[in-house]
């Protein structure tokens, strides 16, 4: 299968520097690999409502949430492109995570068996210098990918609060250079130990 890579962009402010650093490692992806940036903000998903017991799920056709289920069920490799919001992933991206719980049941997708051995990246900017208070949002990340069985490549982590910040952190657009490029493991939970 040819490589397409799902970008979803899960700021409240275009070209933040979340999506600046997403960008930088964008543009080190081969030309052959297909790209699509899909823009939270811009294509929003209304409150998600969990009727996982009912059993009326249908495949949305229309809308967002259509646009968003046929995308990431395209896509080798989905990046989640969120700011560090509260220590987590922004409420754009949380809400987009939700409706993949919608998706484990809806018919005809089989989204579980789908999305294994399939890649989830992670792109954040935190103002902070200690990278560790992102831990929750990639814990977030890991274990949404270890539960569908999907690889995870990391999280590229950058720091900037001020628009255009992160473009002065020399470290993250070094790692940007090559982190699409690395091998990406089966997620694992932190309580596997095999």
């Amino acid at each position: 299968m040819t490589r397409r890579f799902l970008f979803v962009l899960g700021s409240s402010r275009p070209d933040g520097n979340t999506e600046l650093l997403a960008r930088r490692a964008a543009e080190q992806l081969p030309s052959d690999v297909e790209q699509q940036w899909i823009d939270l903000a811009a294509h929003p998903l209304p409150d998600f409502e969990d009727l996982r017991h009912d059993s009326d799920h249908t495949r949305p056709t229309r809308g967002n949430v259509a646009l968003l289920l046929d995308a990431t069920l395209a896509a080798t490799d989905v990046v989640i492109v969120s700011p560090l919001y509260w220590y987590s992933v922004s409420a754009h991206v949380k809400r987009y995570l939700d409706y993949w719980s919608g998706w484990l049941r809806t018919p005809g997708v089989d989204f579980k068996a789908t999305m294994a051995g399939r890649t989830l990246w992670g792109v954040t900017a935190l103002a902070h210098e200690e990278r560790e208070v992102a831990d929750p949002l990639v814990g977030t990340l890991s274990n949404s990918a270890a539960y569908l069985r999907m690889r995870f490549g990391g999280v590229l982590l950058g720091n900037g609060s001020k628009p255009g910040d992160v473009l002065g952190d020399a470290a993250a657009l070094a790692r940007a250079k090559t982190f699409f490029a690395q091998e990406a493991p089966l997620a694992r939970f932190p309580y596997e130990t095999d």
